[in-house]
């Protein structure tokens, strides 16, 4: 008896696994509707065809021909080469962070560029602290560059000391202008 019962359950649930198997999928939904939200829509005679001017154009090429096109330019931030610097600093001023940043950006879009970074001093101070000063400005120009994502291998940092003067004056407007870190592009040195 406890044979036949098993085997009468089994066939039930099998006969309605193959019951539910054998079923028909509900028939799909139809779409939505979509609403005309122009001007006038709605209203008898307001179907007016829409104007649609032609998108201008910009051509990206332009400026990749010439990537060198853009450190020439006066009226481009690249154009600004020199950082200046306070008496006996080398940090780089915040004013002068923009302009850090756009070589970095330039250098990152251009990998085949090169710099040279010359740190430079005023007359002040012994020959080998200013030598040590300029070069501590140039390492700090090109740290910059390099967290920025410049490469190594685009950047070379040199001292020049007090040896290249901007301004041969003795006063503190002359000396502000050899506090400096100058950046010079390859074909530029």
């Amino acid at each position: 008896m406890r044979a036949t019962l098993i085997a009468t359950l089994a066939a039930a649930s099998c006969a309605a696994l193959l019951a539910a198997c054998s079923t028909t999928p509900p028939p799909e939904q139809a779409p939505a509707g979509v609403e005309d939200r122009s001007p006038g829509a709605g209203k008898p005679g307001a179907s007016q065809p829409v104007e649609q001017k032609p998108i201008a154009s910009v051509d990206l090429t332009a400026s990749r021909q010439d990537p060198g096109a853009a450190l020439r330019d006066p009226s481009n931030i690249l154009s600004k080469r020199s950082i200046y610097y306070d008496y006996d600093k080398f940090d780089v001023r915040d004013e002068y962070r923009g302009l850090v940043e756009a070589h970095a950006k330039y250098l990152r879009e251009n990998p085949g560029a090169k710099i040279l970074i010359q740190g430079n001093t005023d007359e002040r101070g012994s020959r080998e602290y200013n030598v040590g000063l300029g070069q501590r400005r140039s390492d700090g120009v090109k740290r910059m560059l390099l967290l920025l994502g410049a490469k190594e291998s685009q950047i070379e940092s040199v001292s020049l000391g007090e040896e290249k003067p901007q301004s041969e004056g003795r006063d503190e407007e002359a000396w502000s202008k050899n506090r400096r870190s100058d950046i010079l592009y390859s074909g530029e040195y």
